[in-house]
This record gives C-alpha cells, sequence and structure tokens, in this order.
C-alpha cells in the first residue's frame, strides 16, 4: 500500500504546533496566507516524511491528513 498526505490549507490556522512535532522537520509555515488570513503548514521537505502521523495527531484544525491508497492510485494534487 502506498500513503498521500495532505494538508488543507485553507483549514489551517499556522500555529505551527505541526512544525514543532515534526521529528524530521519536514514541516514549515507558508509565506502565503490562505483564504482565512492565516500563514498555513507544508511540506517544505516532502521526500524526508516518513508518514509517522505526529502532526495528524497535534494538528487542532484536523488540517492533515495521511490516508492509505491503492500502489497505481496517485494521490490528488495539492
Amino acid at each position: 500500500m502506498a500513503y498521500c498526505y495532505h494538508i488543507e490549507a485553507n483549514r489551517c490556522k499556522g500555529c505551527g504546533l505541526c512544525v514543532m512535532v515534526c521529528p524530521k522537520k519536514v514541516l514549515e509555515l507558508s509565506d502565503q496566507v490562505n483564504t482565512m488570513g492565516y500563514f498555513p503548514a507544508y511540506q517544505a521537505r516532502p521526500e524526508d516524511c516518513i508518514l509517522c502521523a505526529i502532526c495528524c495527531t497535534m494538528c487542532p484544525d484536523v488540517a492533515i491528513r495521511i490516508t492509505e491508497t491503492t500502489d497505481d492510485a496517485p494521490c490528488p494534487p495539492r
């Protein structure tokens, strides 16, 4: 199985909790605002992500998710 990582940028309020807890320092806060006026988190180094889901657990806005997909189904565009 493969996994898709997704941050719903317009749901993120840019609190930075996910950035602080990421063991591989994959996440950063964007320099562009979302529709709510916040600077959302994004994967600055997606190739370093180990899919530990600590960011998903810490996100108070439930803006981050990791979903399982079949090997032949690509992840939806970000």
